[in-house]
């Protein structure tokens, strides 16, 4: 492998009787872990090139120089077994071997988001290895602190179970190691620190009862429907027995999340713990998917934003802190964010903390339901929040509008275009983004919405237009920016297929929501009810019912999206906008107005009849609602409404 020498890095920001003080920064790298492939040669997300080019840049800025380099070291079964089940850590082993060869894809097909091929074994060992020789190192004081750059990622990985591209679980068995083999290191109390986007819950289930550990992961939840899914990442979720209120989740109500939210995360939960809890060590889960331009996170973190975040734990546990690479799979995203922070180990300059946008409002609720559940384990959660956090008005983000999936990719280079031009050097950010008219634009064009769920009834899409809630609902809508309540009402029925899906929503809890299908039978009738309302408020509805905030400079659908649905049929929105409601459908028109209701995205409907995302009835409050709709609408009793709801939910997809 190509390596630089092993040099100590050279501090020089500051001099202690007057001799420069001497950094020592590891970094691990081992092209062996690149052998872990897709076993036919598939392209996938978590590829060998990852690793490739964070070692690459950091190569090219001249940092692998000042830094002490280490190859990849095999972890031993008995550390694995620490966290992992004996049949877990022997069923990794020897996916590998001949004997398995015909056996490794029947038992990727068993496992949640897992490939495998014949060099998973090693690759695995020498991630979950790697990490543990750094941490050791820098518990020790040979290192100050260590950045392992390994794959296959770990903190999704459970105690029996590999899963979300992980097999063995690399933080959790460093941070087991230390406490359990070598306590003559003196290392009695960890901080496990996720920034990755998606909730570690492999790390948290294993640490779930260990006062010793404090597991903190910030990362996008969306009521249980964004990776891995279920109610594990909840806020509420803080730990069992001696381990109650060790256990810390801030979980993000939706995308786009960027530097304000997460530093807000860290200046009001996470650093106030750290100085109560008082670390002797600090392992960071370094996924960089919340990264800008990532095509699975879909938030907006830029360098300049995981430098900071660092700097700030730097000041705890004498600065010991490892980093072990989770996920990430924008390649010039993660070779940019990981040289940033790079350079806050080795400590080249001061970082100016001068970003002046805010966090999104979604974030100051996060934050303050975080601190009202921990505070009776972490005093300081108790203090009154910041005005400025919790009144904060949403920041304006980059909106992108795509007419079909090759385009979306586009918007995705132009997002990398903006974050390459960040001066990674001064940590600065550039803020600013153009103001628009859009809606005055939109305001003069009418649109007919036709909803086929809880805004059939008149009474709950009222809510989106001009504010409120109704009953059954657990969270109050803002409304449209244009109050005006809708200027005609009107039923129709139209050939697309009715379903309930996913596990819970934040407005009605657990059970499905209503989605169609476009692209079903005729014979499957969907009703709907139309409202005719500018294409400015449709926007603004778009906006509630993904779960964002209303004030943009752009708008989700614009005059040029309305041309293509109705040219096409269908339109996708940009993923990262919206995660429930992602595909624009036009049904026709009524008069000279265009019909247009919106659904979840075609690869979403894949997911629905594959089960990776599961079917689900909706619940009482929510099925209420559609029935008091379609009984008020004067389209059916409610016997016919009921049975009506009932099959659409039964009746297979």
């Amino acid at each position: 492998m190509n390596m630089a020498g092993e040099e100590s890095s050279v501090n020089t920001s500051g001099e202690s009787n007057g001799k420069i003080q001497l950094k020592k920064v590891g970094l691990v790298y081992d092209e062996t872990m690149c052998k872990h492939d897709t076993p036919y040669g598939e392209s996938h997300p978590e590829c060998p090139d990852r690793i490739r080019v964070i070692w690459e840049n950091l190569q090219l800025a001249g940092v692998t120089q000042r830094c002490v380099v280490l190859g990849g070291s095999k972890a031993e079964d008995n550390h694995l077994q620490l966290v992992h089940t004996k049949n877990h850590v022997n069923l990794i082993k020897n996916i590998s071997t001949k004997k398995k060869d015909s056996q490794r894809d029947r038992i990727a097909s068993y496992l949640n988001s897992i490939y495998l091929n014949g060099s998973s074994s090693e690759a695995a060992y020498l991630a979950a290895g790697s990490v543990v020789e750094v941490t050791e190192k820098v518990a020790k004081g040979e290192l100050d602190s260590g950045f392992a750059i390994v794959r296959p990622p770990g903190h999704h990985a459970e105690a029996n179970e590999a899963m979300g591209f992980c097999l063995f679980n690399n933080v959790a068995v460093a941070a087991s190691y230390l406490l359990n083999e070598r306590p003559d290191l003196g290392v009695k109390k960890i901080l496990i620190v996720d920034w990755d986007v998606h909730h570690g819950n492999g790390t948290q289930k294993m640490f779930w009862e260990d006062p010793r550990v404090l597991v903190f992961s910030v990362h996008r939840y969306e009521g249980g429907s964004f990776y891995p899914g279920g109610g594990d990442g909840d806020y509420n979720m803080v730990g069992e027995g001696a381990g109650e209120g060790f256990n810390i989740n801030v979980p993000w109500e939706q995308g786009r999340c960027g530097d304000a939210d997460y530093l807000a995360a860290w200046d009001h939960i996470l650093i106030p713990v750290a100085k109560e809890f008082n670390p002797d060590i600090i392992l960071l889960s370094a996924g960089f998917d919340a990264a800008i331009g990532d095509p699975l996170g879909g938030c907006r973190v830029t360098p300049y934003g995981y430098a900071v975040m660092l700097k700030k734990l730097m000041e705890f546990a004498q600065g010991k802190i490892v980093m072990a690479l989770e996920g990430g799979y924008n390649l010039d995203s993660i070779a940019k964010s990981s040289l940033a922070c790079v350079q806050v180990l080795l400590e080249d300059k001061p970082i100016l903390d001068s970003s002046e946008a805010p966090p999104f409002m979604s974030t100051g609720r996060v934050i303050k339901a975080v601190r009202k559940r921990l505070c009776a384990y972490w005093p300081s959660l108790a203090d009154a929040l910041s005005s400025k956090l919790i009144d904060q008005k949403t920041p304006t983000p980059i909106v992108l509008t795509s007419s079909s999936i090759s385009e979306a990719k586009d918007h995705t280079h132009e997002l990398i275009d903006q974050m390459s031009k960040l001066n990674i050097e001064n940590h600065q950010v550039d803020t600013k983004v153009s103001t628009s008219s859009w809606r005055s634009d939109l305001s003069k064009v009418d649109v007919w919405y036709a909803s086929f769920g809880s805004n059939m009834w008149k009474q709950r899409f009222l809510c989106y237009i001009q504010g409120g809630q109704v009953e059954g609902m657990a969270n109050p809508c803002v409304g449209s920016m244009d109050k005006r309540p809708p200027k005609g009402i009107t039923w129709g029925t139209y050939p697309n297929r009715l379903f309930f899906g996913r596990e819970s929503t934040n407005v009605w809890g657990p059970g499905g929501v209503a989605f169609t299908n476009p692209l079903t039978s005729p014979n499957d009738q969907t009703h709907m009810c139309l409202y005719r309302i500018t294409l400015e408020q449709f926007n603004d509805v778009l906006f509630q019912e993904n779960g964002l905030n209303i004030d943009f400079d752009s708008p989700i659908f614009d005059l040029t999206s309305l041309k293509l649905v109705e040219n096409n049929g269908s339109t996708p929105l940009e993923a990262t906008l919206a995660p429930w409601y992602g595909n624009v459908v036009c049904l026709g028109r009524e008069g000279d107005v265009p019909i247009l209701t919106m659904t979840c995205s075609l690869s979403v409907i894949e997911k629905f009849l594959s089960g990776e995302v599961p079917l689900s009835p909706p619940a009482k409050a929510y099925a209420n609602t559609l029935i008091r709709g379609l009984v008020e609408g004067g389209i059916f009793s409610e016997e016919e409404a009921e049975a009506y709801i009932d099959n659409a939910a039964s009746k297979p997809l």
